[in-house]
């Protein structure tokens, strides 16, 4: 609780009891008891306590109790009785919370928080106090009752409701609730108003007599009168060394004061440079009057010299619009030139094909008359042959003259049947090799062919699988570092340049390979951003010629087998605006926008070098040609590419020869697997491909040996039928006479001789027919190669043909880019000459501000032959002047104010410490005073305490006596139980337990007999007394409470206060065990009726 304020000196017209001061100084004398009985007696002459005294309180989720009350209590004596448990003491602790006592006096808890129920969020306590008669507190606004209505949080905060006795809430401030308390005289802090259960064991039980002189002290409120007296006494010493202080700050400011006058004395000479400094600035407005016309004359005269230079830019613009025109004609033209050329390309390649395929066809049929010839010239020979023997045999039969028998004829008939029936045999064989023949030579020049084709495709398949290895391995060794994809030694050529940049070889650092700082936006345009940009994802841009040439030396070590490309110009740190020249297109975006470019010099080098804000990109080929090439191609756009790499422009249309992304791909784990595959695929092929050719020349060769095997034995088929038929001939010859011998051998000589004749003619109509078809087929030749050669000079055509048109279309763009330039320079200049104007009609509206301000300032115009510059170095100097003095003497107006706010306090100052010399006098005599009554009170208090205990004891039949140390703060009790000597009087030490407790009862009620409170509280006051000692503390009690009837008792025990008489003025509230389930606790008040019926 807070402190209170002192009522120990009651003025006379008090409705308080009346308190005596003892003007005795010996603390041992005995007041006279006429004087102490009439202070008894004299509360008895008042009306019963009608302010002060508790009529209910009630408890909400209050330590264990969901729910207690409302206790109705009387106006007197009020028991409290009920098992441990049942809230006894729960009501004693919500009345010392509920009247805004600290939870640390209730012994129950350090923080209010605890007397929250487990479970619950708040807990309530309603206390009413009576509010009746003279003494009533603002009985206009709470009328008979004040209810205290206190609400507890679980965080330990609690909120006051002070409501009238009609329900009103009045107010919710504790200052209210103290202000009613200190009214009412209550101390909830008080052990003597209120003494609970843990301090009423602890005092009962205790012996020491330093804690009974503090609970002296504390009952009879002269500890606080101790403690403010003490409080007085520190005031009083700083008081003393404030006025010490404020001597010498008085001090202090006289010096100051003094000096601020005689600085006010010294201020009278700055008055002239005021006046020149006015007069200066009254040119200087004049003079800014005169620097803004001719400012504004000078601009006026710019205006016009930019209107006359506009017809210039107007020209340019026509000029360039004139060219863009003749080159549209040019790149058209052209164009129209490279279709033609495309489409006679077009147009020989069937006649190409048409063309080798008669010259295989002819080829193959020179072939064949080469090989007739060749066996027409064996056939001669082998006549020539014949011939010669059958001259040879008819010489021998011209010289035979022999006769063969008839044995000999009859076997030679039978061997020129058998050599006849060979000689069959041999011819069907000469025809099926002579078939055979044909057929493999036909295969082998079918073989061959097969295995150039092949060859040439095995080439071809190993520079791709080649190129796809080193493609994988690259894709690997990008797996950690990025860099590599550009090239295996790419990461070691960009340490180098770093190395070489921090050695000062740079000027500025290269940038590149300009890929790395490349990023899409979307990955599925990876392979068209490719192909847009070709080489320049491998370049690297240099700020100057200096630093290229220091590159060139790094790269010659690193890049061996091909340098990327080196571009030159300055580096810029902002991207360039390229809104007028870019592509405008919603549905499809730019390759710069397509692209997050990390560097702003890399994004400027793909704009200039390869116009990147005017190449759209278009994932759908159909798509890219629809908006390309059968539709007006947007805006500004130049050409465009599809996913499939392929670039269109608005009348041509090229296919990529690559199906992947190399460098600017996202996922690169995808990019291995599929090029794994594909690498696997080709190795799979070019085994396929390989085996078909191994198997081709395996076939080739065979054929070859068959063909040789063929040829021998057709040869040597021809040299046994020519045997045999000789032999048949001789034969047959030799039974007929010699004459029919010799004619036939010469018939067979002259048809030998007509056979080599038809074989000569035939020879040489072989050889006529041989040279016939190899002149067609040297024309067929010709006539393919000429076709050939005319495919190739059309493609030679088109070659410069592309370039003329790559040089048209770039010139196109250089004459729509000047053109454009040139129109946004006319643009530039237009609006320069705007904003002079406005610029102009702004200075010229603020002439009128400056000539009206200056006119203000001085109404005639002043001619002012100096410059702005001298007025404002002159008023700066005369300032400067102004200022110094003024530092050292001081302004004028701030030295007055200065001067007066010294004076002023330094009056303050001496009144104050006047003020405080006569505090401190006074206080020395009100603390004499006060120490004095306080001395005087408590001799008065001590007296008083003594006599009633002395009076208590008598009452029971003993004797004792109180002694006070105040020196030391001690305070023991001698008691003797019974009629006895007083010499024989025993230290409370000696006694039992329940006579100790009976006689600190004793000392107790003494205190209740002095001191003013309007209800008292006792917690098992008897709970160390047996039943006789009980008996006589309780009667004790009623007795004085039957004297004090203006007060109100509160007093809880766990005894059944059944053995107590029925009176009106004495209530008992019995509280039940409460019940499993039970909220609210019913009770039952004894004497209740009574009360009310009185």
């Amino acid at each position: 609780m807070a402190k209170r304020k002192e009522r120990s000196f009651s003025p006379p017209g008090s409705s308080k009891r009346p308190r005596q001061e003892f003007r005795d100084d010996s603390d041992d004398d005995d007041p006279s008891e006429e004087a102490l009985q009439s202070d008894s007696c004299s509360g008895s002459q008042l009306a019963s306590g009608d302010v002060g005294i508790i009529e209910s309180i009630q408890l909400k989720n209050f330590m264990c109790h969901s729910m207690l009350g409302p206790f109705k209590f009387g106006s007197n004596v009020n028991f409290i009785v009920g098992n441990n448990g049942s809230g006894k003491s729960a009501v004693l602790t919500a009345l010392i919370v509920g009247l805004g006592g600290k939870a640390i006096i209730t012994n129950r808890g350090t923080s209010l928080k605890a007397f929250v129920k487990d479970g619950q969020s708040s807990a309530d306590v309603s206390v009413t106090l009576r509010n009746r008669g003279e003494d009533a507190f603002k009985p206009e606004l709470y009328g008979d009752s004040i209810t205290v209505n206190q609400h507890i949080t679980l965080e330990g905060h609690r909120s006051y409701k002070l409501k009238s006795s009609t329900g009103a809430l009045i107010s919710s401030k504790k200052e209210e609730l103290i202000t009613i308390l200190d009214h009412f005289n209550i101390q909830v802090d008080n052990p003597v108003s209120v003494l609970t259960q843990e301090m009423s064991k602890q005092f009962l039980q205790s012996k020491n007599e330093g804690d009974k002189y503090k609970f002296f002290m504390k009952a009879t409120q002269l500890e606080q009168m101790k403690e403010d007296y003490s409080y007085i006494m520190e005031m009083k010493a700083r008081t003393h060394d404030q006025v010490e202080q404020g001597g010498e700050f008085l001090e202090e400011l006289r010096k100051i004061y003094l000096e601020k006058e005689e600085r006010y004395k010294n201020i009278a000479f700055v008055s002239e440079m005021r006046n020149n400094l006015k007069e200066l600035q009254h040119q200087i407005v004049w003079a800014m009057v005169r620097d803004t016309e001719s400012e504004i004359r000078s601009i006026t005269e710019g205006v016009a010299v930019k209107e006359a230079s506009t017809e210039r830019f107007v020209e340019k613009v026509k000029e360039w619009q004139a060219k863009v025109k003749e080159a549209e004609v040019k790149q058209r033209a052209i164009q129209d030139k490279l279709e033609k050329i495309t489409e006679e390309a077009k147009t020989l390649q069937p006649s190409c094909v048409a063309s080798k395929t008669d010259v295989q066809i002819k080829r193959r049929a020179y072939n064949d008359a080469e090989a007739a010839y060749s066996r027409s010239q064996n056939e001669l020979k082998c006549l020539m042959r014949d011939y010669e023997q059958l001259c040879k045999k008819i010489e021998e039969l011209k010289n035979s003259a022999d006769h063969t028998s008839e044995p000999e004829k009859m076997e030679r008939q039978r061997r020129s049947d058998q050599l006849k029936e060979q000689l069959k045999r041999l011819h069907d064989q000469d025809e099926s090799v002579g078939q055979q023949i044909k057929q493999f030579e036909h295969a082998i020049d079918k073989y061959k062919e097969d295995s150039a084709r092949l060859r040439k495709e095995e080439g071809e398949l190993k520079h791709n699988l080649d190129f796809q290895q080193r493609q994988l391995k690259e894709l690997m060794e990008s797996k950690t570092n990025r860099l590599k994809r550009f090239g295996p030694r790419i990461p070691d050529l960009i340490q180098a340049i770093e190395n070489a940049h921090q050695q000062g070889q740079f000027k500025y650092k290269p940038i590149g390979p300009l890929g790395a700082f490349i990023h899409l936006k979307d990955a599925e345009l990876a392979l068209a951003v490719e192909a847009c940009l070709k080489s320049l994802v491998q370049a690297f841009w240099c700020d100057n010629h200096s630093d290229e040439r220091v590159l060139q030396v790094l790269m010659s070590k690193f890049c061996a087998g091909g340098r990327p490309q080196i571009i030159v110009n300055a580096f810029q740190n902002h991207v360039y605006d390229v809104s007028q020249r870019a592509v405008v297109c919603n549905n499809f975006p730019s390759v710069l926008n397509a692209l997050d470019i990390d560097n702003a010099v890399v994004a400027n080098c793909l704009i200039d070098m390869r116009n990147i804000e005017s190449v759209l990109l278009i994932k759908n080929n159909s798509e890219a040609r629809e908006v390309m090439q059968r539709n007006r191609p947007p805006k500004n756009c130049r050409e465009a590419f599809t996913a499939d790499g392929d670039q269109v422009f608005e009348r041509r249309y090229y296919s990529c020869e690559y199906t992947r992304s190399r460098f600017l791909s996202r996922d690169v784990e995808a990019d291995i697997s599929h090029l794994k595959k594909e690498v696997e695929i080709k190795k799979g092929n070019l085994l396929r491909l390989q085996e078909r050719i191994t198997c081709l020349g395996h076939d080739i060769r065979n054929n070859d040996r068959l063909l040789t095997d063929h040829l021998h034995h057709q040869k040597k088929l021809k040299v046994d039928m020519r045997r045999i038929t000789l032999e048949i001939t001789d034969l047959e010859n030799v039974e007929e006479h010699q004459s029919v011998v010799i004619s036939t051998l010469e018939e067979e000589k002259q048809e030998n001789e007509n056979k080599m004749e038809a074989v000569k003619v035939d020879l040489l109509q072989q050889t006529e027919k041989k040279e016939e078809l190899k002149i067609i087929l040297q024309e067929a030749e010709q006539k393919f190669e000429a076709i050939k050669d005319k495919i190739h000079q059309v493609e030679e055509e088109a070659g410069p043909v592309k370039d003329r048109l790559n040089q048209a279309d770039y010139e196109l763009e250089s004459s729509r880019d000047h053109m454009q330039h040139y129109e946004g320079k006319e643009r530039e200049h237009l609006e320069s000459i705007n904003k002079i104007k406005n610029h102009l009609a702004t200075r010229e509206k603020e002439l009128m501000e400056i000539i009206a301000k200056a006119s203000k300032i001085h109404p005639e115009r002043i001619e002012v032959n100096r410059t702005t510059n001298s007025l404002y170095t002159e008023i700066n100097t005369l300032r400067d002047k102004i200022n110094s003095e003024r530092e050292r003497t001081g302004d004028r107006e701030e030295i007055i104010r200065q001067l007066q706010e010294a004076k002023e306090k330094y009056q303050n100052a001496e009144n104050e410490v006047k003020n405080l010399k006569k505090f401190t006098k006074l206080l020395d005599v009100y603390i004499k005073q006060r120490h004095k009554t306080y001395v005087q009170f408590r001799r008065y208090q001590t007296m008083r305490c003594k006599y009633y205990f002395k009076l208590l004891l008598s009452q029971q039949s003993y004797s004792g006596k109180i002694e006070f140390d105040h020196k030391i703060e001690r305070l023991s009790i001698t008691v003797l139980p019974g009629e006895g000597n007083k010499s024989s009087l025993d230290n409370m030490k000696s006694l039992s337990g329940g006579e100790c407790s009976f006689s600190t009862i004793c000392f107790i009620l003494s205190l209740w007999s002095f001191t003013d409170s309007p209800f008292r509280c006792l917690d098992e006051f008897d709970v160390f007394m047996d039943m006789v000692n009980r008996r006589i503390a309780m009667d004790m009690m009623l007795k004085m409470a039957d004297s004090q009837r203006y007060r109100q008792f509160i007093l809880l025990t766990p005894q059944s206060m059944s053995n107590l008489p029925i009176f009106h003025l004495i209530r008992i509230l019995r509280m039940p065990d409460p019940e499993r389930g039970q909220s609210t606790l019913n009770f039952r008040h004894r004497g209740e009726e009574d009360e009310d019926e009185e």
